[in-house]
C-alpha cells in the first residue's frame, strides 16, 4: 500500500466554521496560560522597544519551566486586555494567533463541541468555512511555536 492511501483523512476535511468574533472571552478567566516562544518574546519585546530582559521583568513568568505572560493584576484575564480588544493584537503571541486550531480542539469533534461552549465565533451561524488546508496550516504554525519555547531571555 502507498503512503497516500495509508493517510488518514482529517475528521474535518470539508473544513469548519469560525470567525473571531472579538468578544475577548478566549483572552478571560481560567484556566489557562499563554505560554511565550522566543518568537513571540522577541515580536512583543519590538512592539513595545524593550530589550528581550526589559520585557520579561515586566510581563512574563515562569510556569512549569515554561515562559508566560503574566495576568491582569487581580484577575485571571490577559494582561494585555481592555475593554474586551487586544492591545497588543498585531504582535500577539503565536498561541493566540492559531486559535482555536489547536491539536487539542481537532483531535475529534467531541473537543471542536466543547471549545464551541467557551467560544461564540466556533460554528457562529455567520462564519465562512475555513478549509482543511488552512486549519493545518496553522496547527503546524502551531506545532512550530511549541518548538521554539526553550530559550533564555539572556
Amino acid at each position: 500500500m502507498d503512503k497516500v492511501s495509508d493517510t488518514k483523512t482529517p475528521w474535518f476535511d470539508s473544513g469548519l466554521r469560525f470567525k473571531c468574533t472579538g468578544c475577548g472571552k478566549c483572552c478571560t478567566g481560567s484556566p489557562g496560560y499563554v505560554y511565550l516562544s522566543e518568537s513571540d518574546v522577541n515580536r512583543l519585546a519590538e512592539h513595545f522597544a524593550f530589550s528581550r530582559a526589559e520585557f520579561g521583568k515586566q510581563y512574563m513568568r515562569l510556569i512549569e519551566d515554561q515562559h508566560a505572560l503574566l495576568d491582569r493584576p487581580g484577575s485571571t484575564d490577559c494582561i494585555f486586555l481592555k475593554d474586551k480588544q487586544c492591545t497588543v493584537y498585531e504582535a500577539r503571541p503565536s498561541q493566540c494567533r492559531t486559535f482555536p486550531w489547536w491539536i487539542y480542539h481537532l483531535e475529534e469533534p467531541k473537543q471542536w463541541e466543547e471549545a464551541a461552549e467557551r467560544c461564540e465565533g466556533i460554528n457562529h451561524p455567520d462564519a465562512p468555512i475555513v478549509p482543511s488546508l488552512v486549519i493545518q496550516e496553522q496547527v503546524a504554525l502551531y506545532l512550530d511555536n511549541l518548538l521554539d519555547m526553550n530559550f533564555s531571555l539572556n
